[in-house]
């Protein structure tokens, strides 16, 4: 007779890992059904007992190249945060309780840090540790960050490192085999045709591949934006580890700090930021940091076709027609430009302030982010940056200006006199004679 009990719980164990396969495929790994599905029958031949056994078994079964191991890690770490608990999948007894714990002892909460293996101790009670996730992130949801205390600030650390980072995705322009493509592969056709006496019975098709589109991160952490940059600024680590998103901050100079947020413990990381950023809690000169950032990093390739994130509350110091300016070229440097404004959450906000005012023409996505429900609406404008319907992958519609217009239907409404001009494919006109 089957155990009815055994037969719920891999049920529901096959419910997780299938969820699973679906956020890798969501994050740009080509997980198919038929990986999850040899991933769900692995873990119930080999019954891992660790998360780190659980990692090992995913990596083998569902990832096809060495270059997905880190978008893998990321998305683990967030789905299988403690909250499966093998023993009652395997249905084995529970664990006795754990011992009392000492008085005086630390009690704050355990988070870890979005990545596998960096130090985050197993939580004793799964059940408790969702429901006490479940209920800070309820409680603070709507709040705002300048509103939060210490503790406070420390729990949304914890839940902005759950945050699940998915890159834009772009339509590559090389091409590969795929079943329902829509072009047709000539040579592998062919060569497929000599099984068949020449007949080319078998048509191989080829379609465009998805890769991730580049993220660049700038947060203003001046004075006015100081209860904000330490929040973003475990986001911009969040978003350079999962994603290989560059990172900047700027207060008076623009510093990058890529490099020091991509290490791999959190505080090491935060004490490098905060020792590279002289200027913090300074003045705002957001105009001079776009500039160098355009001149210094823009134009050399890091802006172009990537999805730009600017966190700043547009209080500039300088003249606002420099940050006219260096968006101006930020515009046609970048896919899109998402602007995170906190003080856009208060009632009757108007973007009337030099610099916002000043950038507003060139600003593609236009959001708050002062709350823990809102930070998810910046990651969805991040997630959704390239479905916006406002831009094209490749060519743009060129705008001719009306006086130019006006010529050509003026050119195209007069008489033949003269006779006809063929163009030839590079956009040169000739005529029809020849020379010599």
């Amino acid at each position: 007779m089957v155990d009815q009990g055994a037969a719920v719980r891999h049920h529901d164990l096959a419910k997780v890992l299938a969820a699973f396969g679906n956020l890798l495929h969501a994050a740009g790994v080509p997980v198919t059904p038929e990986r999850s599905a040899r991933f769900a029958q692995v873990v119930l031949l080999a019954e891992p007992s660790t998360r780190a056994e659980l990692a090992a078994l995913g990596r083998t079964t569902l990832l096809s190249s060495h270059d997905q191991v880190e978008i893998f890690d990321a998305v683990f770490s967030q789905v299988f945060r403690g909250v499966v608990d093998f023993a009652e999948f395997r249905g084995d007894s529970p664990k006795p309780p754990p011992p009392a714990s000492v008085a005086g002892e630390d009690s704050a909460p355990q988070g870890s840090d979005g990545i596998p293996g960096e130090g985050e101790s197993e939580p004793e009670d799964d059940e408790e540790s969702v429901l006490a996730a479940w209920s800070t992130k309820e409680r603070l949801g709507e709040k705002d960050f300048a509103a939060c205390s210490e503790d406070e600030l420390r729990l949304l650390r914890a839940l902005i490192e759950r945050l699940p980072f998915v890159a834009p995705q772009r339509i590559a322009r090389r091409e590969r085999r795929h079943p329902r493509g829509r072009s047709l592969d000539m040579r592998a056709t062919l060569r497929a045709s000599h099984r068949t006496m020449g007949d080319p019975v078998h048509r191989v098709l080829r379609r465009r591949r998805e890769r991730p589109r580049r993220v660049v991160l700038i947060a203003d952490v001046s004075g006015s934006m100081e209860p904000y940059a330490r929040v973003y600024l475990h986001l911009m680590r969040g978003a350079v580890r999962a994603l290989g998103s560059e990172a900047f901050v700027f207060a008076t100079r623009l510093t990058r700090l890529t490099r020091q947020l991509a290490d791999t413990h959190p505080d090491v990381a935060y004490r490098k930021a905060a020792s590279a950023a002289p200027d913090w809690s300074g003045g705002t000169r957001i105009g001079s940091a776009l500039k160098s950032f355009v001149d210094d990093h823009g134009r050399r390739g890091m802006a172009r076709g990537a999805v730009l994130v600017i966190v700043s509350d547009g209080w500039e110091l300088e003249n606002p027609e420099m940050v006219g300016l260096a968006m101006q070229q930020l515009s046609r440097l970048a896919f899109h430009v998402i602007w995170v404004n906190p003080r856009k959450a208060a009632r009757g906000y108007q973007p009337l302030v030099g610099g916002m005012a000043a950038a507003m023409p060139y600003v593609d996505t236009f959001v708050s982010g002062h709350s823990l429900r809102a930070l998810e609406e910046v990651m969805a404008a991040i997630r959704d940056a390239a479905n916006d319907g406002r831009h094209h992958s490749y060519a743009r519609s060129v705008h001719l200006p009306a006086v130019v217009q006006d010529a050509v239907a003026v050119e195209d409404a007069a008489p033949q006199s003269s006779p006809p001009r063929d163009k030839v494919p590079t956009g040169t006109i000739v005529t029809g004679r020849m020379s010599g």
